[in-house]
This record gives C-alpha cells, sequence and structure tokens, in this order.
C-alpha cells in the first residue's frame, strides 16, 4: 500500500473514532443539561464535559461550533476563578484549558461559520491577556468587531462583541453601545434553535446589567 493510501486510512479511521466519542458525549449530555447547569452554576457538569471533548484534541477537527462554544464558555469561567484572590492555584489549569481552546480553534479555522474563527480567537487574546500569556487588547477588540461584519445576524457573535465593549475600559468600551448589540442579539436569540444556549441566558443578564449601570450613572 502507497503511504498517502495509509495515510487517509489513517486519517478516515481517526475521524470515524472522533465521531464515536462525539455521539457517545452527545448521547450522555444534552444542551438542556448543560444550560440547566448553567443556570445552577455548577461548572463541575462542563468541567467533565470539556474534559471528554479535549480527548478529541489529536482529531479535533470533529469538534463543531457548538462544541467550542462550551470550550469557551468554561475557559470564561476557569480564568476569572483563577484571578479570585485565594485561588491562584487555578492559574496552571486555567492556562491549560485556554492552550486546548486555542487548539481546537485553530484546528477549525476552515470549517467555522462566518465570524466564529474571528470571535474565538479574540477570546483566546482575552484569556490569554487576563493569564498575562500574551498582550493583544487591540487585536482582540478588532477581530471581535470584525465577527460582527462577517456574521451580522449570528447572535453568538453579536453578544460576544456587546460583551467585548462591556469589559474593556474607556475610550475603547461603552456601556451604552455594549447594550445596543446585546439587544441586537436578543432579537435573534428568540428562535428555537437557541432554546437552551447558556449565551442566550448570559446576553438577557448582560442587558439587565447595562440597563442598571446606565441608569445610575
Amino acid at each position: 500500500m502507497r503511504s498517502t493510501d495509509t495515510h487517509f486510512v489513517t486519517r478516515a479511521r481517526q475521524v470515524v473514532l472522533a465521531l464515536c466519542i462525539s455521539l457517545s458525549l452527545s448521547a450522555q449530555v444534552t444542551d438542556r443539561d448543560l444550560f440547566d447547569a448553567y443556570l445552577r452554576e455548577d461548572m463541575t457538569v462542563w468541567k467533565a464535559y470539556v474534559d471528554e471533548l479535549n480527548t478529541l484534541n489529536s482529531s479535533s477537527a470533529a469538534l463543531n461550533s457548538e462544541a467550542l462554544l462550551y470550550l469557551y464558555g468554561y475557559c470564561g469561567y476557569i480564568v476569572a476563578e483563577a484571578k479570585k484572590d485565594g485561588k491562584e492555584s487555578l492559574l496552571p489549569e486555567a492556562k491549560r484549558y485556554v492552550a486546548q481552546f486555542k487548539q481546537h480553534v485553530e484546528a477549525q479555522k476552515a470549517t467555522l461559520p462566518k465570524g466564529h474563527y474571528e470571535m474565538y480567537l479574540s477570546a483566546v487574546y482575552v484569556f490569554e491577556l487576563r493569564l498575562k500569556e500574551s498582550i493583544h487588547p487591540l487585536k482582540a477588540m478588532s477581530l471581535a468587531k470584525e465577527a460582527t461584519k462577517l456574521a451580522p445576524t449570528d447572535p453568538m457573535v453579536l453578544t460576544y462583541y456587546g460583551t467585548s465593549l462591556f469589559y474593556a475600559p474607556k475610550p475603547f468600551g461603552s456601556k451604552q453601545e455594549a447594550l445596543e448589540w446585546f439587544e441586537q442579539a436578543e432579537q435573534y436569540f428568540r428562535a428555537p434553535k437557541w432554546q437552551y444556549c447558556w449565551l442566550r441566558k448570559a446576553n438577557e443578564m448582560y442587558i439587565q446589567q447595562c440597563k442598571e449601570k446606565l441608569k445610575n450613572n
């Protein structure tokens, strides 16, 4: 058998194995399970899920955008936890998850929906900035904005840009502008497909926070 044929067979087997594992994960944990865990603030469920997702590391092209959304969400959680006083011991773990997330994002660059690569890469830069692994705040904001141009009706992309504006210091950030993006995203999140999307709930929370902060200023 020629080397090219051997490579093709090996790659095919990897993809089939990854698909089987992915289907197994889907059968064990549903979007509703993960959504309910998010509402309970029980991220141990998410940790178990993303840890299994990361077993696909050698065949990461099998992961889809929905799977990356959970990796992104867990990275946001563990990075925030690691930055809290008294929880510095979580920093190595946070760095490991962010590195895994970055690897998956780069592996899927050609297959992700429009705007998602830019959105996720922006998130990587934000996480790395918080962990002092890299310093690309302007690049992160630029990528977030570019994602909205590529996917102007994707609520995931719109709410991500809103989040970027919400947390960015002036003159780059703006609670009023962030609210406008969150409200745009909210319109698209009304579609039934987003019922159990944790990002939809997060978007609602940000709308409320923006309104409260603007009211008090």
